[in-house]
């Protein structure tokens, strides 16, 4: 079963008014997708973002944004470097890799033998 999981880039706290409350706590915060499976870790370069309020908490969504805001995210968004997409394979992938070798090759010699 693969689970995947936002891994946070970058966090930034912004001065800009929220559209529900008026206050000036919102925090704009970038993720990474990573997936986790039992036989690999893969990052991807998929790029996520959430803006929410401090004081009422709740989410600021695209279609809310000022011209501010969207100014602000801009900004934050050519600063996010995220890491490079890679995959990882896990102990039992190595493992079971190897078994299958070690039996395949017990197979052979008991053929030719």
């Amino acid at each position: 079963m693969v689970k995947e999981k936002l891994v946070v880039v970058k966090e930034a706290n912004l001065t800009n008014n929220c559209p529900e409350c008026f206050n000036q706590e919102l925090k704009l915060t970038f993720f990474q997708k990573h997936t986790y499976g039992s036989f690999y870790d893969k990052s991807t370069k998929e790029i996520t973002h959430e803006i929410k309020c401090n004081t009422c908490s709740s989410d600021i969504y695209p279609i809310a944004w000022t011209q501010d805001i969207e100014r602000v995210y801009d900004y934050y968004r050519k600063m996010v470097t995220p890491k490079k997409a890679t995959i990882k394979f896990t102990k039992l992938f190595y493992s079971l890799v190897l078994f299958l070798i070690v039996s395949m090759s017990i197979g052979v010699y008991f053929y030719i033998r």
